[in-house]
C-alpha cells in the first residue's frame, strides 16, 4: 500500500478521492486551509493538516511533515469560481498558480516524483467542436480557466526538466454524492444542486437561461459525471503515471443532458414539481459541452460506471436529504461537505 497527500481534501471532489484511497488501503494525509472546505468533510482515517498550500511546504525547502515517504500528491487545492475569478483575478493567480509552484518545489526537494492534478474543462473555453478532445485548442475565457491552464504548462515543464510523473484530469460537470460526501456550495452555482434546492423548498423556482439554443429542446447540453467515477479515475492515474511524462485526460460520460432533461429527471427522482421560469441567455454559455474521454479509456483503463442521469440525481438527492447515500453508510458529523467546484459553470440555470 502507498502513502499519499491530498491537497484540498476537505472539498467536494478531494474528500471523495481521499475516501476512495482509504478504502483501497492507502495511507492518506489531507492538507486544506478550510477556506472553502470543511473539517468534517475530511474522511475518518485520514491525517489532517490545516494549512495553506502557498506556505504549508515552506517554499523550496519542503516541510517537516512532507518527505520522501510519500509516494504521490493528488492536488485539488484551488479557488474555482469562474465569476469571482473575473473580478478578483489576482486571487486565482496567487493561489492556483503560486500555490502549485510552491507544491512543485517542495516535491522536487523531498524527492516525491508523482502528481495527479485536478484540471478543468474551463481550459478549453468556447469549444470549436464537440465532443472536446485533449488536442483541441485551449483558449480559456476566465482567469480561473487560465490559471488551471498555466498550471498544466508548469507541470509539463516539470516533467520534462525534472522527471515528474504527472497526470492532469480535465473534468466536465461533476455531480452526485458518495456515502457521506456530497456537493455543497455557498453560494450555489451548479445545476443539479440548484434544482434539488427547489425540490427541498429552499428555492421557489429554477431559472432556465435560454431556450432557443440549437439543441433538441432548445436548452444547453452538458456532460455530467458521477463523482465516484471521477474518484476512480484518480486512482487509475496513479498507476499509469510515467516519469518524465505529463499525461492529460478529459473525464466525462461522453453523453450530454440538456437543462430540461436534468430538471425533468429531478422531478421524477424527488416527486416534486420543481417549477421553472424562462430567462434570457447568459453571455458565454456554449450550447453544448461534451467530453471525449477516449484518452482516459485507452491510457487509464477507465470507464464511467454510473453514467445514468437518474442515478446521479438520486445520489445527490439522498445526500441533500440525509447527508449520505445508499452506496456507503459513513456520514460526516453533521452531514456537511465542502465546496470544490471543479465543474464547468455556465449550466444555463441559476
Amino acid at each position: 500500500m502507498s502513502k499519499y497527500v491530498v491537497t484540498g481534501g476537505a472539498g467536494y471532489v478531494g474528500s471523495v478521492v481521499a475516501q476512495h484511497l482509504l478504502e483501497a488501503g492507502h495511507t492518506v494525509t489531507v492538507l486544506d486551509n478550510l477556506s472553502t472546505g470543511f473539517r468534517d468533510a475530511v474522511p475518518a482515517g485520514a491525517e489532517f493538516i490545516e494549512g495553506d498550500i502557498r506556505t504549508a511546504f515552506d517554499g523550496a525547502r519542503g516541510a517537516a511533515w512532507f518527505d520522501a515517504s510519500y509516494d504521490a500528491v493528488l492536488h485539488f487545492a484551488a479557488f474555482s469560481q469562474v465569476g469571482e475569478s473575473v473580478v478578483q483575478p489576482e486571487k486565482y493567480w496567487d493561489n492556483n498558480v503560486g500555490g502549485t509552484m510552491a507544491l512543485l518545489a517542495a516535491m522536487r526537494s523531498a524527492g516525491v516524483r508523482k502528481l495527479v492534478f485536478s484540471s478543468t474543462a474551463a481550459t478549453y473555453g468556447e469549444p470549436a467542436r464537440t465532443p472536446i478532445t485533449e488536442t483541441d485548442p485551449t483558449a480559456p475565457t476566465s482567469p480561473y480557466g487560465a490559471s488551471k491552464l498555466a498550471v498544466d504548462h508548469m507541470i509539463s515543464g516539470e516533467a520534462t526538466a525534472h522527471g515528474l510523473a504527472a497526470v492532469s484530469l480535465r473534468y466536465f460537470n461533476v455531480a452526485g454524492a458518495y456515502g457521506g460526501f456530497g456537493e455543497r456550495h455557498d453560494p450555489e452555482s451548479h445545476l443539479i444542486p440548484l434544482v434539488l434546492q427547489v425540490a427541498q423548498g429552499k428555492r421557489a423556482t429554477i431559472s432556465v437561461y435560454g431556450d432557443d439554443y440549437p439543441t433538441p429542446d432548445g436548452t444547453c447540453v452538458r456532460d455530467y459525471l458521477h463523482v465516484a467515477d471521477l474518484a476512480e479515475a484518480h486512482l487509475l492515474a496513479l498507476d499509469v503515471s510515467t516519469a518524465g511524462e505529463h499525461l492529460i485526460c478529459n473525464l466525462g460520460n461522453g453523453n450530454g443532458f440538456s437543462v430540461r432533461e436534468v430538471i425533468e429527471t429531478a422531478r421524477k427522482v424527488t416527486g416534486h414539481p420543481i417549477p421553472e421560469v424562462a430567462a434570457p441567455r447568459r453571455g458565454g454559455d456554449p450550447a453544448v459541452l461534451v467530453a471525449s474521454a477516449w484518452t482516459a479509456v485507452d491510457r487509464l483503463g477507465w470507464r464511467p460506471r454510473r453514467a445514468d442521469l437518474a442515478g446521479i440525481v438520486a445520489d445527490a438527492w439522498a445526500f441533500a436529504q440525509n447527508g449520505r447515500t445508499a452506496e456507503d453508510g459513513r456520514t460526516a458529523e453533521d452531514g456537511r461537505t465542502a465546496e470544490d467546484g471543479r465543474t464547468v459553470e455556465g449550466g444555463c440555470t441559476s
